[in-house]
């Protein structure tokens, strides 16, 4: 089975995101908006056991977590991928190291650039139209997160939590 671990932002958050993604993002029905921590993996339950006791740990280490979403940007050209910017920071570093070490070995698939997804799959020219009206909007959203998530995927390709994991110490909801 197909698992990921993310970062769900704030309803504030996750509405501005899906405004834009119901409209360019051809996952918006699979999963909402999120920071990916790390790229879908394979585990079977012996290993996924191992694993949600070592997110426990990692947690339970892990301070709350500043999201700060500055702006529109893209990946392009490597990809027609317009997404939020979060801007890095220690905590979500560090988070981003302990899940690609130890028990969940194995080099990310990309740098870590944190963000939020709003579009994928557009066709060149619609993606230049897009991307060059965003990109002109001011954004900015602060907050703090006390958790990330371990998601599995469904039959249909869609995303759901499997477990939640408090960071700062606090028993999982």
């Amino acid at each position: 089975m197909k698992y990921g671990i993310v970062i769900f932002p704030s309803k504030r958050i996750q509405d501005f995101a899906n405004s834009y993604r119901k409209r360019y993002d051809s996952h918006y029905a699979l999963i909402p908006p999120h920071i990916t921590l790390k790229y879908p993996f394979e585990a079977d339950e012996e290993k996924l056991k191992a694993m949600a006791k070592e997110l426990h740990r990692i947690a339970a280490k892990t301070p709350p977590i500043p999201i700060k979403v500055t702006k529109f940007s893209s990946f392009y050209p490597t990809s027609n991928v317009i997404y939020l910017k979060v801007e890095p920071n220690d905590v979500l570093e560090r988070l981003h190291e302990q899940l690609h070490s130890g028990l969940f070995s194995g080099q990310p698939e990309f740098v870590f650039v944190p963000h939020i997804t709003i579009g994928r799959d557009l066709p060149s020219g619609e993606y230049a139209d897009v991307y060059s009206q965003l990109k002109l909007q001011d954004v900015h959203f602060e907050e703090t997160v006390d958790r990330f998530h371990l998601l599995y995927q469904l039959d249909n390709g869609s995303w759901t939590v499997y477990e939640t994991f408090i960071v700062g110490g606090k028993e999982t909801v």
